[in-house]
């Protein structure tokens, strides 16, 4: 792939058209909203949509930095912190439809609610571990946790992504409708086979060297 390195102006650009993009799905929801276009049960379309969106963008998330390896654009690296918190937002979105129109605003209720049923369970802890990548996801962040620090906290995203499929899965049980979560549990798992190949790619390189040199 030919290499491609945009200019400040132009990273801007694409910047801008990436943050409008992202919140498409939301303009969509609130238009539906005021247009009575929700269907039948707007808090299952309103949770539904919102949290397909955040699959979509933590699965978006993870393929930017194969896809930079692979095609050599460095610069895609810096979309990545935006897609992510575009991930939290509509998690965020998700979670509070289900505390303000499942519970409104009764935290003690919901909690019971989050013991009770396993599906509410691992949806609500893969969005408590991405509380902290969100808040760490500035620069200022990124120097006070050092690098090595800040990467394997940022790992957990595979964690989160895992969790909120298998959500997903639960949720979609009773109807026996399994096609879009197996689609995004082989995406990711697609995903992380990549990365530890490559990590024992690195390691092998590494121990390669060492050999060498004695």
């Amino acid at each position: 792939m030919t290499a491609f390195n945009p200019s400040s102006k132009q990273l801007t650009l694409i910047k801008s058209l990436l943050f409008v993009i992202a919140l498409l799905p939301f303009g969509r929801l609130v238009l539906f909203t005021f247009t009575d276009q929700l269907g039948a049960n707007p808090i299952e379309f309103i949770t539904r949509n919102t949290g397909d969106w955040t699959l979509y963008f933590l699965c978006i998330t993870l393929t930017v930095t194969p896809l930079r390896r692979l095609s050599k654009w460095n610069w895609l690296i810096k979309l990545r912190r935006m897609i992510g918190l575009f991930a939290f937002f509509y998690a965020a979105l998700h979670f509070t439809t289900f505390l303000w129109f499942d519970h409104f605003f009764d935290v003690s209720e919901m909690l019971k609610d989050v013991i009770k049923r396993p599906f509410i369970t691992v949806g609500f802890a893969a969005f408590v571990l991405l509380i902290p990548l969100a808040i760490t996801s500035t620069n200022g962040m990124v120097k006070r946790l050092g690098g090595k620090r800040w990467q394997w906290l940022h790992r957990l995203i595979y964690v989160i992504a895992s969790l909120g499929i298998l959500h997903y899965w639960w949720m979609k049980a009773g109807k026996h409708d399994f096609e879009q979560p197996i689609i995004f549990g082989a995406i990711v798992a697609a995903l992380l086979l990549v990365r530890i190949f490559w990590a024992w790619q690195k390691r092998s390189k590494a121990n390669g060297l060492e050999g060498t040199a004695v």
